[in-house]
């Protein structure tokens, strides 16, 4: 499962959002959920943005810069 999601962020690095966002909309689980709100805030679409930060747990993380963000996580799954 942790591939899937690092595939969906690497998607996501390479701007092919559709294709991440097909990935993550399939798990429900935190970590999909963060990439899930990544993604929206990359779209521009910052209410549901939020709300996936909400139903992730990362409220903290709205602000911060996408790609930077995207990363941390990639690293996170490598943990």
């Amino acid at each position: 499962m942790t591939g899937e999601l690092t595939t969906a962020i690497d998607l996501a690095i390479e701007g092919q959002w559709d294709a991440s966002h097909r990935i993550v909309q399939q798990r429900d689980d935190q970590t999909a959920a963060w990439i899930h709100a990544v993604l929206h805030k990359m779209e521009g679409d910052l209410g549901n943005s939020r709300y996936w930060y909400g139903r992730a747990e990362k409220m903290a993380c709205a602000d911060r810069e996408p790609l930077a963000e995207l990363r941390e996580i990639r690293a996170s799954l490598a943990d």
